[in-house]
């Protein structure tokens, strides 16, 4: 599909959504999961106890040791061109939706305002003992220190709202509503590996389009691929929109 294709279609599309995954956020500096350099193919964070939530329960340093990297990270970096050209679509009324398969909250940061986090965060956590809700800035003192939050209430240990395996993904009855009606869904920046968010594109009723390296059949008959640089795309696609008829 051609770049000036694409813009005609999000002009003329009744419901536009957006599926977004790690790809979209490596060129801020957030490296992978998945990808040939990732977190999991270099091994510097074993998922099978990092995510773990049986794990986290046993032994939480193991998972605070990557969420104060992580941390790090996310303290130095801004959105990319592409969250950036996202947001600014949900502000044109040209999209509704962004479902994110992310945990660094970029899209917030660049001010989309309608953002459904799959795996959830780390703006918001709670006690595995009592329910106690607290935020980010309340428990990085402890995470940076290397300690372990604990709960003010009952000495709980307090977990980021981050989905772990074991855990079920955060709003995907939400997600599936938006799909359903979208009648084009943009998948962008991810593989559709990881379920159940792969499922999502075989439930769009409208056009499908992948935008990025690295995109495999989504099993929708008619989807269109675009293999370029995702910041690149956005980038010219911010310069055609508003010349569409």
């Amino acid at each position: 599909m051609l770049l000036c294709e694409l813009a005609s279609l999000i002009k003329q599309s009744r419901y536009v959504a957006a599926l977004t995954g790690a790809g979209i956020s490596t060129s801020a500096g957030i490296p992978d999961f998945r990808g040939a350099n990732g977190l999991y193919a270099t091994r510097r964070y074993d998922p099978e106890r990092t995510f773990d939530i049986q794990w986290f329960d046993r032994d939480p340093s193991v998972f605070y040791a990557f969420a104060r990297d992580f941390l790090n990270i996310l303290s130095r970096i801004e959105p990319t061109d592409t969250h950036r050209a996202l947001a600014q679509l949900e502000r044109q009324h040209l999209l509704a939706t962004v479902i994110t398969q992310n945990i660094d909250g970029l899209h917030q940061k660049a001010g989309s305002e309608h953002v459904i986090e799959l795996h959830g965060g780390f703006r918001y956590a709670h006690c595995r003992e009592c329910g106690q809700g607290y935020e980010l800035e309340e428990l990085k003192p402890s995470i940076f220190a290397g300690k372990i939050p604990l709960c003010g209430s009952c000495s709980g240990v307090i977990k980021p709202d981050v989905v772990f395996y074991g855990e079920s993904v955060q709003g995907m009855d939400e997600a599936i509503a938006h799909v359903r009606q979208a009648s084009l869904l943009l998948v962008v920046g991810t593989s559709l590996t990881v379920y159940p968010a792969a499922m999502l594109p075989q439930l769009c009723p409208g056009t499908v389009v992948c935008i990025g390296y690295g995109t495999r059949e989504t099993g929708v008959s008619g989807t269109e691929y675009i293999e370029k640089d995702i910041d690149a795309v956005f980038a010219e696609l911010q310069h055609l929109l508003p010349r569409v008829s």
